[in-house]
């Protein structure tokens, strides 16, 4: 057993056994205590933690099973990324029909967490194009689970059920017909939280992708500013090519302080804000750097120091969107702790196929925050009243210390989700707001 920061916000730390899983897996190996199926670790949060049992890590269940280039199905082992799928199926006109912001998830990770991107009012999330899995419990049990057919309730389980229904072994999903590699996108610089409503409603009949970035420092009239990205796909152009090769930078060390702090931030996001002269900018871009723009940067969680950092995502139903988004953004302007990464952007009616599943009607603000302790769990605590009451949700995949009110209240389907618990599975995260 070893101390690891096993999630990507290395934030907690926690000591574990690690088990490796390989391709074919006939049973599940051995462990003492419980288990909990362990992708690639980019969970932000403790949902990807079993502080003193085991993890089962499924990088290694990697296989491609098939792949029909006619219908766009795609069968293959749980431990595979998005970016293996992506090499594979992209150049023969096939894309994910959701994609979160890496593509360095597994599917298995997908699937547990119910991801979702920029396009959720047209797509919804990540498991509403999920097929069918298999689920391999620990009594050595095998179920097929599939969307079509679920009356059992073991479907919805385990989609956005944090990897404590069993382990998924494979997946079967439906990608999607794209007429390119390219995006048409659009940028819009606009100057309060009022503005990227508005934006909002105009763009979604429009446009499928749609994100803000948002200034989290600006306060007064100009609370909320910053850029709306819009975009749509491409008409397959003849003299198409593939982008250059990305230069993949890193982060070679971990500092001793964190790099985002008070000095750096509120320069940065003027910088950031004002980096486009024009109010509105026009281009074609290939779709991978746009949908994935940090992960040419391998390993940028160092940059938050030895303590790491802590992301807070959660959601605001649309009766209280405006007025909870305000008050978020002015808690965190007058603390002064504010996040190079804050991410505004809406999600659509499209009912959840998973009992835990995060992505709701409503507006999703997401941020990083350095962990400088005592400091930000309490400002996090300020956010979290607010939260709960606009009758909003925290996303358990970004989660590291929500308590287990918020999360019974924004999660009521909880206690039932309950009953589909494998008996030798469990996590910090789900420890920690049940009991």
């Amino acid at each position: 057993m070893r101390a690891d920061g096993d999630s990507w916000g290395r934030y907690p730390r926690a000591g574990h056994t690690r088990v490796a899983l390989h391709d074919r897996l006939a049973a599940l190996p051995g462990f003492s205590g419980t288990a909990l199926p362990y992708g690639n670790g980019r969970s932000y949060g403790d949902s990807c933690q079993n502080p003193g049992g085991t993890l089962l890590q499924a990088r290694g269940l990697d296989r491609f099973i098939g792949f029909d280039p006619q219908s766009g199905r795609l069968q293959c082992e749980a431990g595979t990324t998005l970016e293996e799928i992506v090499s594979v199926t992209l150049p023969q006109g096939w894309f994910l029909p959701v994609t979160p912001g890496t593509s360095q998830v597994t599917v298995g990770g997908a699937i547990a967490n119910d991801v979702h991107g920029k396009n959720h009012h047209r797509c919804g999330s990540f498991g509403h194009h999920v097929v069918a899995f298999e689920l391999l419990r620990s009594d050595g049990s095998r179920r097929l689970c599939q969307a079509e057919d679920d009356a059992d309730g073991w479907f919805a389980a385990t989609v956005g059920g944090l990897g404590l229904t069993g382990l998924v072994t494979w997946a079967e999903l439906q990608l999607r017909r794209v007429p390119g590699t390219s995006l048409e996108v659009e940028n819009i610089r606009f100057g309060s939280l009022g503005e990227f409503f508005a934006l909002s409603r105009a763009s979604a009949p429009t446009h499928e992708y749609s994100v803000a970035w948002i200034d989290c420092l600006a306060s007064g009239p100009r609370l909320g500013r910053g850029h709306f990205t819009r975009a749509n796909h491409a008409p397959q152009r003849t003299d198409e090519r593939p982008p250059p090769p990305r230069r993949r930078l890193a982060m070679p060390f971990t500092p001793p302080v964190s790099l985002v702090n008070r000095l750096s931030l509120r320069p940065f996001n003027a910088l950031y804000y004002w980096r486009q002269p024009a109010r509105r900018t026009r281009s074609v871009a290939h779709l991978l750097p746009f949908f994935h723009p940090l992960d040419s940067i391998a390993h940028w969680n160092r940059m938050y120091g030895p303590r790491g950092f802590l992301q807070y995502q959660c959601v605001l139903p649309p009766a209280a969107a405006q007025e909870g988004v305000a008050a978020l953004l002015g808690e965190i302007a007058r603390s002064g702790q504010g996040s190079f990464l804050a991410v505004l952007k809406q999600f659509g009616d499209m009912p959840a196929r998973g009992m835990l599943s995060f992505p709701r009607p409503g507006t999703t603000l997401a941020l990083d925050f350095p962990n400088t302790g005592t400091a930000v769990l309490e400002l996090l605590q300020r956010l979290d009243r607010i939260v709960d009451a606009g009758g909003g949700a925290l996303y358990p995949a970004k989660d590291a210390r929500m308590a287990g009110h918020s999360f019974q209240r924004a999660y009521p389907d909880w206690q039932a989700f309950s009953r589909y618990l494998d008996p030798r599975f469990s996590s910090g995260f789900w420890r920690r707001v049940t009991e």
